[in-house]
């Protein structure tokens, strides 16, 4: 048996979620969104950023539509939870980052659609 509203319940959870931690930010200088919060130094703009990356991997893959450019290049040998934090040599926080991220919830939601 399968739930016919599946698909819309996991869009709105997906979306809940997403505006949850988005909304953390509001109101947050660059310095406390880039702030260590525990000792790993995951900060809240490395969670944004860890969720971008994780979303538009998982759904590109799973619905074979990648992405052009990745959100996030890591080099090699880099941190394994380099993912999770946005130090001062990162620019997550511009203008840029942010339209790639929200062309990526817009195709994520489109999967769905």
């Amino acid at each position: 048996m399968t739930d016919p509203d599946a698909k819309a319940n996991l869009v709105r959870y997906l979306r809940e979620a997403r505006e949850s931690l988005l909304g953390k930010l509001d109101g947050l200088s660059e310095y406390d969104m880039r702030r260590p919060l525990v000792p790993t130094g995951t900060n809240l703009l490395g969670l944004v950023k860890h969720v971008a990356v994780v979303t538009a991997a998982y759904f590109g893959e799973v619905f074979d539509r990648p992405f052009p450019r990745p959100l996030l290049s890591l080099t090699e040998g880099a941190e394994p939870n380099a993912d999770m934090w946005a130090g001062d040599n990162v620019h997550e926080a511009d203008e840029a980052w942010w339209a790639a991220y929200r062309d990526r919830l817009e195709a994520t939601a489109r999967s769905f659609a």
